[in-house]
């Protein structure tokens, strides 16, 4: 392969960089509810007096929805973030005091006030935190038989106390923050300069500022304007993919080399999928073609502040599809969408390409260098972006999952990528797992967790490299496999990348070693308490339970879908005297780095005949049914038979 893919940069700091993480905070706690959002904006849209098709009773959902539901779910969205389940439901509680507070809801179903998603994202975290410190100062000190009491009534005060706080505390502050934002809103449109916020929203969309600027102050004041007016135009200072569009098409007629190859691809990404990234690198590698989305972005405001066009509800993602499902019914505001989509493509479509054909450098660009550029600022590895890198027509033919130690967390990874790879119609791939030691430069894609990736890029600098933290359900898995789908791996040619045979659950796993109320409250108490069933088992020494904690320290073995496999490092491999597995179910999530953990499974691998089981217990963990049945397993013997009836 000609080109290295850039997976997850080094440390980094600055104020870009706090700003940047600052606003992926707050974007997810927007992100996962647009849905909720959507759906409150279509029945606004459909079954208000002056909706499609008004329907008073189905209209009573409007007013709760928005000064209600919405905000109770950010703000268990921002909770849950900071401490799990637990922080969720504190800070969904708690954002009730502000809601009462800057509304005149005074019983559901009226309407007036605004609707608090600004106090949503700053109650959730921070009663969430209030209430996780709390949790650290008796951790460990309870009594045995008083733990679920003292964390259920501790976490009720905490919520209470902050819902209280939050009603006259926070509260006469957000109205005058909300007042002055509003203000400072109406003031850019009757001066008719609301357009030239374009000049700021652009350069940061291209340096990835955009979450802190779109989610934290867009948004929350769009949803608001929405919930009075029925539309707002601020949904489309920042989503407009017509700018983005514009610069692709001029790379796509006027550029030079691969730019120009890679160009059409990637306006259709941008335009349709809505994925605005895809554009940035076309910037960074020539900074002067900024000026054609931000011409094309103040072209599109302009219009549609002519037009006095809006968007019911956020469009996300910034497609065309998603901006036109979000356009109030009125044909004019189908007009001034058109008109502001697509007039900012023009615009910015005329202004790159004066910028290409008055470029006098023999310099094509380095698309390559500016996607890595893009990834480094934006902090991981975009697959929509790799599609722009050059790759000399190679096909993803193979693909090893590695972690530190290649036995545990990375087998559980490669079982669940093989079968959604293989189901996609690409038997012909090979999905291996391996520790990064043992990796060499022959790999077409590497898949590693996050805290690994610059170590694995070392051994394989040729290969595309993704980074996961999802290890049981990540989101890249899927993009993995559309970017196999686009790169047209052959077919036909099958090959094997299981490496091992399925055998019995109980000849590692045995009903000794399987606990069905685990008493751990913390990680590392439950850590120790799947490590001391290994000791008990006669499969490890007592030395080995010191290693799973030290390789917990380095990278978590925490695999999503309430799953953490803890194991040693690879230096305590001689701790072992035999391949075994420990189970443990938690009846309350254990707190794992901020993830919830319902079932740890300590691991001790002497050899490979552990890993079908591990392909097993992936498989079970990416099916809810089988989830459901370790869930109400009341026997060590029904956990068995549960491992046992998946197949790999």
């Amino acid at each position: 392969m000609a080109a290295t893919a850039t997976a997850t940069p080094g440390p980094k700091t600055g104020v870009r960089v706090h700003v940047q993480r600052f606003g992926t905070f707050l974007s997810n706690m927007i992100m996962p509810n647009i849905a909720a959002i959507i759906a409150w904006g279509l029945i606004t849209a459909f079954f208000i007096p002056d909706g499609f098709t008004p329907n008073e009773k189905i209209a009573t959902m409007v007013g709760p929805t928005i000064y209600y539901l919405l905000p109770i779910l950010i703000a268990y969205t921002g909770g849950r973030i900071v401490h799990g389940t637990r922080g969720g439901v504190v800070g969904a509680m708690s954002v009730m005091g502000v809601i009462m507070a800057t509304s005149d809801v005074l019983f559901v179903g009226a309407d007036g006030g605004s609707p608090m998603f600004l106090g949503a994202m700053i109650m959730g975290p921070l009663t969430a935190w209030v209430v996780k410190q709390l949790d650290s100062l008796w951790e460990g000190k309870i009594k045995p038989g008083f733990e679920m009491l003292v964390d259920n009534f501790s976490a009720g005060i905490a919520a209470a106390a902050m819902a209280i706080g939050g009603m006259f505390l926070l509260a006469p502050v957000l109205r005058k923050v909300i007042t002055w934002l509003g203000d400072g809103v109406d003031f850019l449109v009757d001066n008719d300069v609301l357009p030239f916020t374009s000049i700021v929203i652009e350069p940061a969309k291209v340096m990835f500022l955009n979450n802190a600027i779109n989610h934290g102050v867009l948004t929350p004041l769009g949803i608001d304007e929405a919930a009075e007016q029925g539309k707002s135009i601020l949904f489309l200072l920042e989503a407009n993919p017509g700018p983005g569009l514009g610069l692709l098409l001029a790379y796509t007629f006027f550029g030079r080399g691969l730019a120009r190859a890679a160009a059409p691809g990637a306006a259709i990404i941008q335009f349709f999928g809505g994925i605005h990234e895809v554009y940035f690198p076309f910037v960074l590698m020539k900074p002067k073609m900024i000026l054609a989305p931000i011409a094309g972005g103040i072209t599109g405001i302009f219009l549609l502040t002519i037009f006095d066009a809006g968007l019911r509800a956020p469009a996300a993602p910034g497609s065309i599809f998603a901006v036109y499902a979000q356009t109030p019914g009125d044909a004019g505001d189908y007009l001034g969408v058109t008109l502001g989509v697509f007039g900012a493509a023009a615009v910015s479509f005329v202004v790159a390409a004066l910028l290409l054909k008055t470029d006098r450098s023999t310099d094509e660009g380095d698309l390559d260098h500016a996607t890595a550029a893009m990834e480094q600022m934006k902090g991981k590895r975009s697959i929509a972006s790799s599609m722009l890198a050059s790759r000399d027509g190679e096909q993803i033919r193979s693909v090893v999952f590695a972690c530190d130690a290649g036995m545990g967390s990375s087998a559980m990874g490669a079982s669940v990528l093989r079968k959604k790879i293989h189901d996609a119609g690409h038997p012909e791939v090979t999905v291996v797992n391996m520790a990064i030691a043992n990796l060499t430069d022959s790999f077409d894609l590497v898949v590693t967790h996050q805290d690994l990736t610059d170590r694995a890029r070392l051994k394989t600098p040729s290969a595309i490299h993704v980074s996961v933290e999802n290890f049981m359900g990540s989101p890249r898995y899927d993009e993995i496999v559309d970017l196999i789908d686009q790169t047209g791996a052959p077919s036909g040619t099958s090959a094997t990348a299981d490496p091992v045979t399925a055998g019995a659950a109980g000849d590692v796993l045995t009903r000794d070693s399987i606990v069905l109320g685990g008493t751990a409250r913390s990680r590392d108490e439950a850590i120790t308490e799947a490590g001391r069933l290994l000791v008990e088992s006669g499969a490890v020494d007592a030395s080995y339970v010191d290693a799973m904690q030290a390789r917990e320290s380095s990278v978590s073995t925490h695999m999503g879908n309430g799953l953490a496999i803890p194991h040693g490092t690879n230096e305590a491999k001689g701790a072992i005297r035999r391949t075994a597995i420990s189970f443990v179910r938690y009846d309350e999530p254990i707190d794992w780095n901020g993830k919830p953990a319902e079932f740890v499974l300590g691991i001790a691998g002497a050899g490979n005949d552990h890993l079908a089981l591990l392909s097993r217990i992936a498989e079970v963990f990416t099916d809810d049914q089988a989830v459901a049945r370790l869930r109400a397993a009341r026997t060590p013997e029904d956990v068995l038979a549960t491992l046992d009836t998946v197949r790999v």
